[in-house]
């Protein structure tokens, strides 16, 4: 450190401190601001940048939320759709159960009038049919009865004796 004081000149120092100080000036006139410019340039790219990576943090997160509000909607029309499907299905089933009972009865009560109706049919021919035998039994008895004049004179009688009392 001594042979720097020793060596030390005050004029060089004073020379040296011009050109340090002009070369500061020249740097702060020509190349300061530049430099500051492109520094507060490059800081706002940086920040604008930033700013636009935020912005698409916050678009992204909307819309990851309107996809789950429409997700979730989705569902619910979903559930909707499947739930009106089941009620459809059910009351369509009931009106089909409902419709065969109808026919079911129809069809019971159509076979009962027809049984009905072929009773009285097969009852009509039976009483005519005994009607018929019956007379035909008449007939021969009394032929048989009448077959004889007798017998005719007794039924004669006794049938004016009834036709009296009545």
């Amino acid at each position: 450190m001594e042979t720097l004081l020793n060596d030390f000149s005050p004029g060089l120092f004073v020379v040296s401190t011009i050109l340090m100080l002009a070369l500061i000036a020249l740097m702060v006139k020509f190349a300061w601001k530049p430099i500051l410019a492109s520094l507060s340039e490059r800081e706002e790219g940086i920040q604008s940048a930033l700013d636009a990576a935020e912005k698409a943090k916050r678009e992204m997160a909307n819309l990851q939320a309107d996809n789950q509000r429409l997700l979730q909607e989705a569902r619910l029309e979903r559930e909707t759709m499947l739930k009106e499907a089941r009620e459809l299905k059910s009351k369509m089933i009931a009106d089909a159960e409902a419709e065969a009972k109808t026919q079911a009865n129809k069809m019971i009560a159509q076979a009962q009038e027809a049984i009905t109706s072929e009773k009285k049919a097969a009852m009509a021919e039976l009483k005519s049919h005994v009607a018929g035998l019956s007379i035909e039994i008449a007939e021969k008895v009394v032929r048989n009865e009448l077959s004889n004049k007798d017998k005719q004179l007794e039924l004669v009688e006794s049938m004016l004796g009834e036709a009296t009392l009545n």
